[in-house]
């Protein structure tokens, strides 16, 4: 850091304060380093007002409902190369940088793996230097901010915005109307436009930018968030009169939009309100995009060649149609026109085959909300329909499977369908999840339209989940390989022969241990429980759902704890078991699997006879931070979904690349993860998905492993009885009844036996110190192949064909 950048910061403490930087808070010191970035920042979206793009060139737009890009300060200070400057300038004030850091607050834009996987591709197209825009939704609150009383989980609103947030630059200059409701009225031919929405209700789109900084390199991304406007919207008669709650009526409707991520679906206004605002998100987003295109006056019919409009799961579905309007209604286009440059501008990433979570909406919402859009969707259906009859002119059935409106009950439209449909091509996030689609749910689409559906295995960001979340180990990962690998994940895999080196491997643990400490630490902040550094850290952290199967890992957990009451002379390894994660707030079982963790932690952490051989600690509010405590601590990654059901998983590759062995099924990416690291190093048990298929297929009876395994019987019985809940014996009465009256879907039973035995092998391998610290390294040099820098590079070749290769760094400009 230059004298004059010190003095900078010394003056932005000044300006925020009116007082002398010793009488400043550790607050206003974040907030002018956050200061000192931006004027960085500010340089290079300057030089970027001044660059042109160079002719041809792709911009890739990435619709996401969902953003977790986690703190930036630090990260933001290391790229700059301000962090040592100011971690002295701080110190010759009595402040320490590492703890105001801590002050800096998640940006409460996502939920889970989604949003973190978004994140981490915005990352990787900024530090390839490929031109870039995230587009989402500034929620006010997030998802929520999850607490335990009592066991249970209580939602708060996560206020994450009640300081501020040092890194948006709010653009009241980018604001877009988006409608709603109303009528259309049809101008006849030779009119232009020819259709014409009248929206009952307009609202504005008001854009937030926050940068996304590419590592070691000049590339400046945006980040844009849409927040809607209530300003001006107060019935200043209603308040005169006396009606000070029916004033603010319009305004309180407006905000609410941006209130939460995914709002309660359980009652019909819930499910009214995640509609309205997902097409507030996508039509700003649209407008945005046709605007930074045409205001380089170039011809429409260049619009596929220049942009790429990439989905994130099915949620920004209505961008394709939202397009399809503008470029008709507003431009004038034909529908010819305006089908073949939308169909040609969008590319789709499909997250889930499950068929719950296969987005629909009822086509009255788009009848009173949008209703153009609904004219377009049947427009685009009879296309594609009319399209399906000239390929197959005899297939009544495949007409009705593949129509983007399921006729059957409530009529809906498919968005997923839609997704496909309109895109240029379509990806699937691991080589299973791939075939399955090409297979199973999407069998259909992949034989008609061959090519259309490729793989891109999901990737994480090495800058964020080793860099940021263990510096430790990027130290003496340097010591031995350099860093190159950091902008060539490829070289990673030279880590590989430093495992037969004992003093590395010693290296390694002592890292290790160094992290645990710090996990442990946090364990006994939040959850008031000592645990041993030397245990075996056996960790699940994941969203609560029953099929990643918190509950398999729960039985596991009173089976050991009823082991060791039976025989509490028996020799074992201690463990340590780490669950974090939220429950959605309608999802009631999730709810009550929740507090079977809590209860069955209780007893567990109380029981003397135990001795501390076995923990059980359930992390409240997991998000970013907590994650880059947990995951470089822990020895063992539960990657434990039924096999089928996780798509990809991104957990799992950030917990290898910290050297932790994964126990799994054969799921999602954990089946490459498998390879890449080696079987010998990775406990695979379970049935695969084929093995799953045919038990379903055969009748499965999950009482047949009840009475046939006598530790299952014993661990059901224990919660069935109230022994986990003496005041309220009947509290799990529906958690056991799911598992077997209720035909356990999840097939956690018919995996029980196959997952204890892998877990008997966890613990032979682990008391053998030095060939379980190999196979940890090894899991780290394995995972070169994991990261969203490789992931970017295949959407480039594969889905957006734009080159990467030398292209010179260079600055967005908006």
């Amino acid at each position: 850091m230059k004298k004059s950048d010190s003095l900078s910061l010394i003056r932005n403490v000044r300006s925020l304060t009116g007082r002398p930087p010793e009488a400043a808070s550790p607050r206003q010191w974040l907030r002018a380093m956050a200061g000192l970035v931006r004027e960085h920042i500010g340089a290079h979206w300057a030089d970027g007002a001044r660059a042109r793009r160079a002719a041809g060139e792709r911009r890739v737009y990435y619709l996401s409902m969902e953003f977790l890009p986690g703190r930036l300060l630090v990260q933001a200070l290391r790229n700059f190369g301000l962090y040592e400057s100011c971690r002295r300038t701080l110190a010759e004030y009595g402040f320490d940088l590492a703890a105001v850091a801590e002050l800096e607050v998640d940006p409460a834009l996502g939920n889970g793996g989604l949003g973190r996987l978004a994140a981490c591709l915005l990352d990787s197209m900024a530090s390839l230097g490929l031109p870039a825009y995230g587009y989402g939704m500034r929620y006010d609150c997030g998802l929520f901010e999850q607490e335990i009383a009592d066991g249970w989980q209580v939602e708060r609103p996560d206020t994450w915005l009640r300081h501020g947030n040092p890194w948006e630059v709010p653009r009241a200059d980018l604001v877009h109307p988006v409608g709603f409701g109303g009528r259309v009225v049809d101008h006849g031919p030779g009119r232009l436009p020819r259709h014409e929405w009248l929206p009952q209700d307009e609202i504005l789109a008001v854009a937030h930018d926050m940068p996304v900084l590419g590592y070691q390199s000049e590339r400046l991304n945006i980040l844009r968030l849409w927040s809607p406007s209530s300003f001006g919207e107060l019935d200043l008669r209603s308040f005169n009169d006396g009606d000070h709650v029916g004033a603010f009526a319009r305004r309180n409707a407006i905000e609410s939009l941006s209130q939460v991520l995914y709002p309660g679906d359980a009652s019909p206004a819930g499910r009214e309100l995640r509609f309205k605002q997902e097409y507030f998100f996508v039509s700003a987003s649209v407008q945005d995009i046709l605007r930074r295109f045409q205001r380089g006056g170039r011809p429409l019919d260049r619009l596929p060649d220049e942009i790429v409009i990439q989905i994130n799961d099915t949620h920004p579905s209505l961008a394709i149609v939202e397009l399809m309007r503008l470029l008709m209604d507003r431009h004038h286009l034909d529908w010819e026109q305006a089908w073949n440059l939308t169909r040609r501008s969008f590319a789709y990433t499909n997250h889930t085959l499950m068929p719950e979570a296969l987005e629909t909406w009822p086509l009255g919402y788009f009848e009173t909300l949008l209703p153009r859009h609904m004219q377009l969707i049947y427009g685009i259906n009879d296309w594609f329909l009319r399209d399906l009859a000239r390929r197959r002119p005899s297939d009544g059935g495949l007409i009705r499977r593949m129509s983007l409106i399921d006729e059957e009950g409530e009529r809906r439209v498919r968005m997923a369908h839609l997704a496909i449909a309109g895109s240029r091509k379509v990806n699937g996030v691991s080589k299973i999840h791939t075939d399955l689609m090409q297979r199973t749910t999407f069998a259909d689409f992949a034989a008609l339209y061959p090519g259309k559906i490729v793989n891109i295995t999901n990737g994480i960001s090495f800058r964020r989940w080793l860099l940021d979340a263990n510096p430790d180990l990027v130290e003496l990962i340097r010591s031995r390989i350099g860093d190159a690998w950091l902008k060539q994940p490829d070289r990673l895999a030279a880590l590989a022969p430093h495992a037969d080196d004992p003093a590395f491997r010693a290296a390694f643990r002592d890292v290790k241990h160094r992290n645990k400490l710090r996990l442990a630490e946090l364990i006994a902040q939040d959850c008031s429980i000592p645990v041993d550094a030397r245990s075996l850290f056996d960790v699940h952290i994941k969203r609560i759902h029953e099929y990643k199967r918190q509950l398999l890992k729960l039985l596991h957990v009173v089976a050991l704890y009823d082991r060791l009451r039976q025989h509490p002379d028996a020799q074992c390894v201690a463990r340590t078991v780490v669950f974090a994660g939220k429950a959605a707030p309608n999802y009631v079982m999730a709810k009550l699997i929740l507090k079977l963790i809590h209860q069955v932690a209780q007893r567990v952490n109380s029981d003397p006879v135990l001795a501390g051989r076995l923990r059980v600690a359930f992390i409240p509010d997991y998000g970013v931070r907590k994650a880059q405590i947990i995951i470089p601590a822990a020895d063992l990654s539960e990657q434990i979904s039924t096999a089928g059901r996780e798509a990809s998983g991104t957990g799992n590759m950030k917990l290898a690349l910290n050297g932790a062995l994964t126990i799994g099924t054969l799921d999602g990416a954990n089946i490459e993860i498998r390879e890449a690291v080696g079987a010998e190093n990775f406990f695979a048990f379970g049935a695969t998905i084929e093995e799953a298929a045919k038990l379903r297929a055969d009748g499965y009876d999950p009482w047949r492993y009840y009475h046939g395994d006598p530790e299952i019987r014993a661990a059901l019985d224990l919660i069935a009885s109230g022994h986990f809940s003496p005041s309220a014996p009947d509290l799990f009465r529906p958690v056991v009844d799911a598992l077997t009256s209720g035909g356990d879907p999840y097939l956690v039973l018919a995996d029980f036996a196959s997952y204890l035995r892998s877990q008997e092998r966890v613990e032979a391998e682990y008391a053998d110190v030095e060939p379980w610290t190999r196979r940890a390294i090894l899991n780290t040099a394995g995972m070169a192949s994991f990261s969203s820098d490789h992931a970017v590079r295949r959407y480039a070749e594969l889905v957006w064909n734009t080159d990467l290769g030398g292209r010179a760094n260079e600055v967005a400009a908006d």
